[in-house]
């Protein structure tokens, strides 16, 4: 991957570190599998993410194969970012144009994040109602099977002590 004045991308690296120690060739580089193991992206997915230019031309090594370096795979915990939180791919890849532009587009970036993180915060609302209207059913099923729990408890006791009379009655009768 050729760097065009991006700079950081101010992302971190989120849970995928790279120690720089693939095992194929090239210092510092990754085969496509060994890749697909840290991000827990599919071969498939990585061949994708570089067709529609999410990722820069990743380089390759003898014979042609991928060869994945540490920037590619903090750039690919940026992206799973993107994704997890619901940013569409048409967004991702403007995103990532902008990031090739180099510095001259870092408000286009900023601009474009503010908004998704508005759209995330509205879903992180949205979803909070939702599990306050599960946790209130949650509430009431968890009463209801207490009562019933009790009802049967009863039910139980007050079963063995009519047989319990039943019993004493007729040890009298006989």
């Amino acid at each position: 991957m050729t760097s065009t004045g991006t700079g950081n991308t101010g992302t971190g690296t989120g849970s995928v570190s790279g120690s720089g120690t693939g095992t194929g060739t090239g210092t510092g580089t990754r085969t496509i599998a060994e890749t697909a193991d840290l991000t827990g992206m599919s071969a498939h997915t990585l061949r994708y993410y570089e067709r529609i230019g999410l990722l820069d031309r990743v380089d390759r090594g003898p014979g042609g194969r991928r060869r994945f370096r540490d920037e590619d795979l903090a750039w690919l915990a940026f992206l799973t970012r993107l994704r997890t939180t619901g940013m569409p791919i048409r967004d991702m890849r403007r995103f990532a144009q902008f990031r090739r532009q180099g510095d001259a587009s870092v408000p286009a970036r900023l601009d474009l994040l503010l908004q998704h993180r508005e759209t995330v915060r509205d879903r992180i609302a949205e979803l909070t109602e939702c599990l306050r209207a599960l946790d209130a059913k949650v509430e009431h099923y968890q009463a209801l099977t207490a009562h019933i729990d009790d009802v049967e408890a009863r039910a139980a006791s007050d079963g063995a002590e009519t047989g319990a009379r039943a019993t004493q009655a007729r040890a009298t009768q006989e």
